[in-house]
């Protein structure tokens, strides 16, 4: 609708509009022609003008989000002393550079040598740093909980540098096996440290915010990224292709949208109050914003078992297998779709079971299929490793096996593995 000066109806409306500046001001002017431009029609003067007076709720939602920017500051900064980055260094080869141009390092005279090198080994070593990490304090004497793969080159040295700037020598207590789990000890330190508190990661929500700390690209420490809880249980096939590792199959994992890079492998994955919920593993190098963390209620076990006996006290079997599922089940023409088939490996000396090993004194045999651990089916919801990991060294185990079109049962005392 145009304004028309000559109607007498639409002149004393601007006359409404004057009155209205000068009883409200100006900032209730423009909420008028803003968010209620029906008033200026003239429909329902009085009921819209009241209801734009009143109902207006952006304040509101401006505290949240300052309520919400506040708590990350605060649970960034009670954590970042207690974040630490960890350097892998290893003794490489040195080697001299020599030229190999037979007309000389010259020979046109334009002061270049054209490439012509040629890297020549010296038979000595020089210790070089070839990589990075992040973990993060459990303890006020130094214990560090990082990644497995972060840690896992036995001829490798590894150090630590403190949100400070101080550096200390790292020594690897013990990494877990049935996890992407390692325990580590600061060496020669001289002062008491924080550690950070550990959540209950059962209790973590979709949606929830959460704040990833850690050394991206194993070159910017204490990188602080944030994001939500995307994912929970989820199950992932990852593997190391920075350093070249191997792949593993990790479980129940979150998954989470906040930004994780090659050097945040290790480093707590935080919730607003400052408690750790994850550790930083992998990230998706399909997709984007897809990273993955461990929940921390599967890691506190480590961490009590190292706090008390120095290492990590885990059961051990003696087995190779592979997973049934509905797939491999058809394809092979099983009569079950869940347990576990007893398989070696692609190697000659990767042996379905292990010589001497609990499995093997107990009689279990290549291409049995286990498929009850004390009467629990073993099916997605119960994998074997799950199941073998709430057990202890020394338990007595019943395993339902079917061998030969035949069910039987077979007892099984477990041992204990060596991680170290």
């Amino acid at each position: 609708m145009k304004f028309d000066y000559k109607n007498n109806k639409n002149i004393n409306f601007v006359f409404q509009i004057v009155f209205i500046v000068f009883v409200f001001g100006f900032g209730v002017i423009s909420f008028v022609f803003g968010k209620n431009f029906n008033i200026a029609l003239g429909e329902n003067k009085t009921t819209n003008l009241s209801n734009s007076i009143t109902t207006n709720t952006a304040p509101v939602v401006k505290q949240e989000v300052i309520d919400e920017e506040s708590a990350v500051i605060n649970s960034v900064a009670n954590s970042a002393e207690s974040v630490v980055s960890i350097v892998i260094s290893k003794n490489v080869p040195k080697y001299n550079t020599i030229n190999t141009n037979p007309f000389g390092s010259d020979p046109f005279g334009f002061g270049q040598d054209f490439g012509f090198t040629q890297q020549v080994p010296t038979g000595e070593t020089q210790k070089q740093e070839i990589g990075g990490g992040s973990g993060f304090i459990v303890s006020d004497d130094g214990l560090v909980v990082t990644n497995r793969h972060v840690v896992d080159d036995t001829t490798a040295t590894y150090s630590v540098v403190l949100n400070n700037g101080k550096t200390y020598d790292l020594d690897v207590l013990a990494r877990d096996s049935y996890n992407d789990i390692a325990l580590c000890k600061i060496k020669d330190l001289k002062d008491k440290l924080k550690p950070l508190n550990l959540a209950d990661s059962d209790n973590v929500k979709l949606g929830q915010t959460v704040i990833a700390i850690g050394n991206a690209l194993a070159e910017y420490k204490n990188t602080v990224t944030k994001g939500i809880i995307s994912g929970i249980g989820r199950k992932i096939t990852a593997g190391d292709s920075y350093q070249g590792g191997s792949t593993e199959t990790l479980e129940g994992i979150l998954q989470t949208d906040a930004a994780i890079n090659p050097g945040n492998s290790g480093g707590p994955l935080i919730n607003l109050s400052g408690e750790v919920v994850g550790i930083n593993t992998a990230v998706s190098s399909q997709g984007q914003n897809i990273g993955f963390a461990i929940p921390i209620n599967s890691v506190k076990d480590d961490i009590n078992s190292v706090i008390k006996n120095g290492k990590i006290v885990r059961p051990y079997i003696g087995i190779r297998y592979v997973q049934l599922d509905e797939l491999s089940a058809k394809q092979n023409n099983l009569p079950y779709n869940y347990g576990i088939v007893v398989l070696r490996g692609s190697n000659p000396e990767d042996l379905a079971v292990v010589k001497d090993s609990p499995a093997d004194k107990a009689g279990i045999k290549e291409n049995d299929i286990i498929l009850e651990i004390n009467s629990v089916k073993l099916d997605s919801d119960h994998p074997f490793i799950k199941e073998i990991s709430k057990l202890k060294p020394n338990d007595k185990i019943k395993l339902k096996i079917y061998r030969n079109s035949k069910i039987i049962d077979v007892d099984v005392t477990l041992g204990e593995r060596d991680d170290k």
